[in-house]
């Protein structure tokens, strides 16, 4: 405790140009703007760390709040619904993810985060090597010009990750780090450096940085301090269902762009399209949806994305709880790859690294789905899963798998293909759907109702395939690589685990399904 009051009492002391010579950091040069006083400080310990990475790691192993971090998390281990393998906070609730960067061979993500003794957004931080495997690392940025730091983007450069967020009650902000492990911020001299204050993101054209405000007000510097419009109307071209336009993440794909984005009424959703550098322009083309429905009870939230160096897009996406829960909240998604297919649309899969965390497979191969009957898959069970299934409609009404199945079907979630291509009428001519339903996932008092997500799907001459990851309160559907479905399940029973498929009105044939029990992230 004494410890612990000593490193509060010092992180409140330092001041912005003391931690600036602990990090051998430099103010922003061309200008002598200095920063507005610290109105908010927050009451959460802080470290400056030294600056090189043996040192920084043996300063982690005596760092009181990854001591915290630790008890916490083992704490809050004990409930059933928290998940395995989806990163969630050490302690508190969560929100939006923020910043993904890859800094120095480690990927870096940043997040809304609470702290037990100041319920004000900071940003929460945690590093991994592969995507999966994620590491808690002490708060990043704390409010203190500002009295809350919400939801924006970094900048990778050479020798430094430059952080541009909206401070709320005060302006745009910019904190810059430079260490390997990035656990000093500095906020740099002139914040805050711009207005109105907005979710934001930021990136660099030649010597210029660009950070865009919502959707639609793009703004550039060339010292990171002063700031004017390059464009107020960033987005031309069709107008699609957008709405608030919040979260935004602006990223090369391919040879497009793609504007990952947040709806406070239709989640996390996205554009592509090309982008004039010159007149600061981006024209949409395609436009689509991580979150098929509600944003909530338990659907998905909003995106924190960044280029992969080989033409995709690494994206992270949150989901919102379905019920009340002791001490946390949101989960983050498994990291998407994001790539362009030759018709320029979105393909979506999960990134490779997801199979470091399988046990040994279970495989099942060609079965027949005779018409009206339930086929139950005694052998597959689990509520921490990977499968894999690929099956092949036919002329069947539909085609259903089921998931966290109790073996009287109390509890179900299901995942049902509506097969409009089949050539019934040829007068009938329209996409066919994909529905995931959690309606019967539950007999918890407490869950709150949550109508299916639905979105359609175009499968051409290819079978159905499912890439499903089950984690406790949790299921994500990938659809033939093109899809993506989420939600938050809390099931009841013990028995849940069981899984089965279905054909209606005609049979079909399920190829192949493949299991896989999928190890924790957490020691």
């Amino acid at each position: 405790m004494k410890s612990l009051l000593m490193i509060l009492v010092w992180g409140l002391c330092c001041t912005a140009s003391e931690v600036a010579r602990a990090g051998d950091a430099k103010p922003a040069a061309g200008s002598a703007k200095e920063s507005a006083p610290e109105k908010f400080p927050s009451p959460v310990p802080k470290q400056i760390f030294s600056h090189t990475l043996s040192a920084q790691e043996q300063e982690l192993k005596a760092n009181d709040l990854m001591r915290r971090f630790a008890t916490s998390r083992k704490k809050l281990a004990a409930d059933r619904h928290r998940p395995a393998y989806h990163f969630v906070s050490p302690e508190s609730t969560l929100n939006d993810p923020n910043g993904l960067c890859f800094w120095q061979g480690r990927w870096h993500l940043f997040y809304q985060a609470y702290p037990p003794e100041d319920r004000r957004q900071h940003w929460g931080h945690t590093v991994s090597d592969d995507l999966v495997h994620w590491r808690d690392l002490p708060y990043a940025i704390y409010p203190g010009i500002e009295k809350m730091c919400f939801s924006g983007s970094t900048e990778v450069e050479e020798k430094q990750v430059v952080a541009f967020y909206p401070g709320i009650d005060a302006g745009m902000m910019v904190a810059v780090s430079r260490d390997p492990l990035l656990l000093n911020w500095e906020k740099i001299p002139g914040n805050p450096v711009a207005q109105p204050v907005r979710d934001s993101c930021i990136w660099k054209q030649g010597d210029t940085y660009l950070g865009l405000l919502g959707s639609e007000r793009l703004l550039s510097s060339t010292n990171l301090v002063d700031w004017k419009v390059a464009n107020a109307h960033f987005l031309s071209g069709p107008s699609f269902p957008i709405d608030d336009g919040n979260c935004p993440n602006f990223v090369p794909i391919g040879d497009k762009h793609i504007l990952l984005l947040f709806s406070h009424t239709r989640g996390g959703q996205y554009l592509l399209g090309d982008y004039d550098p010159r007149e600061f322009k981006f024209t949409p083309y395609d436009h689509g949806r991580f979150n098929h429905g509600l944003v909530a009870p338990a659907g998905v939230h909003s995106p924190s994305a960044a280029a992969d160096g080989q033409g995709g897009v690494i994206n992270i996406l949150n989901l919102n709880e379905g019920k009340s829960v002791n001490g946390w909240d949101h989960i983050f998604s498994l990291a998407q790859r994001l790539t362009l297919g030759t018709d320029k649309r979105l393909r979506i899969e999960p990134v490779a690294a997801a199979a470091s965390l399988r046990g040994p497979r279970q495989h099942i191969g060609q079965t027949a789905l005779p018409a009206n009957q339930e086929v139950v898959l005694d052998a597959i069970k689990g509520d921490t899963m990977e499968l894999d299934v690929e099956i092949d409609p036919q002329t069947a009404s539909w085609v259903q798998l089921n998931v966290l199945r109790s073996p009287n079907t109390e509890e179900f979630t299901t995942i049902t293909f509506y097969n409009y291509d089949r050539n019934v009428n040829p007068w009938f001519r329209r996409p066919s759907v994909i529905s995931l339903d959690s309606s019967r996932s539950s007999t918890l008092p407490d869950v709150i109702a949550r109508p299916p997500e639905t979105a359609s799907i175009e499968r051409g001459r290819d079978p159905l395939r499912l890439h499903v990851f089950l984690d406790r309160s949790v299921v994500e559907v990938f659809v033939n690589g093109k899809l993506y479905l989420a939600i938050r399940v809390y099931p009841d029973r013990a028995d849940s685990l069981g899984v089965s498929v279905r054909a209606q009105g005609q049979g079909a044939v399920m190829n192949k399904l493949d299991a896989w029990q999928m190890q924790s992230i957490w020691p």
